[in-house]
C-alpha cells in the first residue's frame, strides 16, 4: 500500500469540497502522518459552525476513508 501523502489527500477531497462549497465552506489540509491521521482546518462558513464536528465526520472523514484506505482518522484544528 502506498504511503499516504498530502497530495493524495488533496485529490481525494474534491468531492467533499464540492459539498462544503454549497454551504460557502472549504477545508485546508494541514498535515498528514504515516499513521494515517489527517489534520485539517475548516474554513469559510464551516469555520466555527456548530455543525463542524458532523461535517468533519460525515463529509470529510467518510469521503477520505472511502478513497484512501490508509486514512485512519481526520482531526480538525479548531
Amino acid at each position: 500500500m502506498d504511503a499516504l501523502t498530502k497530495d493524495m489527500v488533496e485529490q481525494a477531497l474534491q468531492e467533499a469540497r464540492a459539498e462544503l462549497a454549497k454551504h460557502h465552506g472549504n477545508v485546508e489540509v494541514l498535515a498528514v502522518n504515516q499513521e494515517g491521521v489527517v489534520l485539517v482546518r475548516l474554513t469559510g462558513a464551516c469555520s466555527g459552525c456548530k455543525s463542524a464536528p458532523l461535517t468533519l465526520r460525515d463529509v470529510i472523514e467518510k469521503s477520505l476513508k472511502a478513497r484512501l484506505p490508509q486514512v485512519t482518522r481526520v482531526d480538525a484544528l479548531l
